[in-house]
């Protein structure tokens, strides 16, 4: 699907610092085991699509965790001006990942981290600036819905990134935080500006175009 144009709320004295969180470790086991990161999509690595998106719908700092072929990944992407940390446990699933991210971003001053995945192209930037404008304060929680399902991205502020770190486990990430939380969340719909697909299995290829 076709991406707008986002209007991002740029940081600055109105609106606090929001973090963008690329979680890109996966290894592609349905894949072959090709690192999701390094998949091609439009002549460069998947990743850096990924960091793109983030950038123009107005997060900063970028913050990048890695593990399967994290060296490869830091050779082959242009991931300048991110923050790229490594996460040596990616095998036991994205609550891994989630919380090495988290923890890197300790001390940034950020009021909330966006968190998205690698592997979702046709996630763009104008969906990414809404849910971004869901932000109200360090307790806010928001994510993308699309056809009213929850999704990514997901925005979480400051003050829940302990209890994020606490009870993410697996490839369930942050679910246990949001299904306590439900009555919290916000959540914004995407599915007029964003297509939430995953890529998984070698069918899904295709859709690298």
């Amino acid at each position: 699907m076709a991406d707008e144009s986002p209007h991002p709320a740029r940081s600055g004295a109105d609106r606090p610092v929001i973090a963008g969180l690329l979680l890109a470790a996966g290894g592609g086991r349905r894949l072959g085991g090709r690192p999701k990161a390094l998949l091609p999509f439009r002549g460069r690595p998947l990743v850096e699509n990924a960091v793109r998106v983030l950038r123009e719908a107005g997060c900063g700092p970028v913050h990048v965790v890695l593990g399967a072929s994290a060296a490869e990944v830091r050779e082959r992407a242009d991931l300048r001006d991110c923050v790229v940390v490594d996460n040596p446990d990616w095998e036991r699933g994205m609550g891994s990942s989630l919380r090495v991210g988290l923890r890197s971003l300790a001390g940034t001053g950020a009021a909330a981290a966006l968190v998205s995945l690698v592997d979702q192209p046709g996630i763009g930037a104008a969906a990414v600036a809404r849910v971004l404008a869901a932000y109200r304060s360090p307790t806010s929680l928001a994510a993308a819905a699309y056809d009213g399902e929850r999704g990514h991205p997901v925005l979480f502020g400051s003050a829940r990134w302990d209890d994020i770190e606490e009870t993410a486990t697996g490839d369930r990430g942050a679910r246990a935080h949001l299904t306590e939380h439900a009555q919290e969340l916000t959540l914004v719909e995407c599915a007029d500006i964003a297509d939430a697909f995953d890529i998984d299995t070698p069918p899904d290829l295709a859709r690298l175009t």
